[in-house]
């Protein structure tokens, strides 16, 4: 569906560091990060002709689904968002024993409720992780998860930002060199995805599906100083932090707790 103008005055913004925007550094707030999210916000302003959008984004890193839930679902709805993205389980899906299942009953149950209240709903599959090593190992589990948020969006009437079949995520240019946060450009080109998957005017003809310039192929001693590298660099700590309890996002305060009006473009 293509909208003429957009309809929606208030987006909050609820997930993870997906959402939060790591990678993507804010030129205007040192040490921040904008994001996909943020730049959805600007895509909305921009898509009405009259009257003011209020923006909200309370997604903070290292967040598993129940978190997000429990901690973000209730303050958004006590803002009454007439949208809300919910982009969660990523954090779930990397840790063993977690069941795609059960992660999707819970989102299912939170996305019903703020459709009850009269909020519209942009969900997000997970990227496929099939170029990258250790990560390929849950492509399966993410497979189900996927599924499974197309049939609860098909049950809700939620919008998808379909990650999974994106071509151009795959590159691997458009990724940090922690291979689970975009960089600017990524960012960028997914805020587009975003406000197609919504039906924003013009932006399902914007450049974001269109492929980076090709590059000579890695020598192999590189591909593989690079991979040891992640592995020292991320995996790692990633795995420290496991084993003691602890979370990227131990003690952080969402980036922007209340609904603020954004400037006009």
């Amino acid at each position: 569906m293509q909208l003429d103008a957009s309809p929606w005055r208030r987006y909050i913004a609820l997930g993870d560091s997906f959402t939060e925007g790591l990678s993507d550094p804010d030129p205007a707030r040192p040490g921040e990060f904008r994001g996909w999210a943020d730049r959805l916000a600007e895509h909305l302003a921009a898509a009405v002709p009259d009257g003011d959008v209020e923006y909200a984004n309370l997604a903070i890193r290292g967040r598993l689904l129940r978190q997000v839930v429990d901690e973000q679902v209730s303050v958004a709805l006590d803002a009454k968002p007439d949208l809300v993205s919910l982009v969660a389980g990523g954090n779930d899906l990397m840790r063993p024993g977690s069941d795609p299942d059960e992660l999707a009953a819970g989102l299912e149950a939170a996305v019903v409720r703020l459709r009850d209240a009269g909020a519209d709903v942009l969900l997000a599959t997970s990227v496929d992780t099939r170029n990258t090593p250790i990560l390929r190992r849950v492509r399966g589990k993410i497979a189900v998860f996927n599924a499974n948020i197309w049939s609860v969006a098909d049950r809700t009437g939620a919008a998808v930002l379909d990650q999974w079949g994106a071509a151009w995520v795959q590159d691997f240019r458009l990724w940090d060199t922690d291979r689970i946060h975009m960089t600017d450009e990524g960012h960028r080109r997914m805020a587009l995805a975003a406000a197609a998957a919504l039906g924003l005017p013009g932006a399902d003809g914007e450049d974001w599906r269109t492929p980076l310039p090709p590059q000579p192929p890695r020598a192999v001693r590189a591909a593989l100083a690079e991979e040891a590298a992640w592995v020292r660099g991320f995996v790692a700590p990633w795995i420290g932090r496991r084993l003691r309890g602890r979370s990227s996002g131990d003690g952080r305060q969402a980036k922007r707790p209340v609904p603020l009006v954004l400037p006009r473009a």
